[in-house]
C-alpha cells in the first residue's frame, strides 16, 4: 500500500476521497457501478463520491453513494426490440447476409471470416447475388 493512495479526506486528490485497493469504505455506504447494478440500482446522475486506486495509481474504481442511487429502469418492449436489432446488425455479414451466433469483426475485416478471404471479383459476385 502506498501512503499517497490513502486519502480519506481527499486533500491530495482534488477533494475526492481516495483509498487503496481492498481498503475502501463499507459496501453498504458506497459502491461501484457494477456493485450498484448487482443490487438493482444505478447511479442516477449523482457525482462520483470517492475512488479506489490500484496498480500504483494506474487503475481507478469510482464509488457512488448507495443511499442516493435510484432503481434500475425496467426493460420496455421498444427498448428490447432496439437492442435485438443492434445485436442482429453486429452478427450479420453485410456481404453474404448470414447471421452468426456471435459478433463479427466488422471494424477490422468488414465481413465474416469466409467472406474476408474472398478475392475482390468473388466478393463483387457475392454482393450482386445477395442484393434483391
Amino acid at each position: 500500500m502506498r501512503a499517497i493512495d490513502l486519502d480519506p479526506a481527499g486533500e491530495r486528490h482534488g477533494g475526492l476521497p481516495t483509498w487503496p485497493w481492498r481498503r475502501g469504505p463499507r459496501p453498504a455506504e458506497m459502491a461501484t457501478r457494477r456493485q450498484l447494478r448487482a443490487m438493482g440500482l444505478r447511479p442516477g446522475g449523482q457525482q462520483i463520491a470517492a475512488q479506489i486506486v490500484c496498480r500504483r495509481g494506474a487503475r481507478r474504481a469510482y464509488l457512488y453513494r448507495v443511499e442516493a442511487a435510484l432503481p434500475v429502469r425496467p426493460m420496455t418492449e421498444p427498448r428490447r426490440r432496439s437492442l435485438a436489432a443492434a445485436m442482429s446488425a453486429r452478427s450479420t455479414c453485410p456481404l453474404c447476409r448470414t447471421e452468426y451466433p456471435y459478433c463479427l469483426p466488422l471494424k477490422s475485416l468488414g465481413s465474416c471470416l469466409p467472406c474476408s478471404e474472398l478475392t475482390a471479383e468473388e466478393r463483387d459476385r457475392l454482393v450482386a447475388l445477395a442484393r434483391p
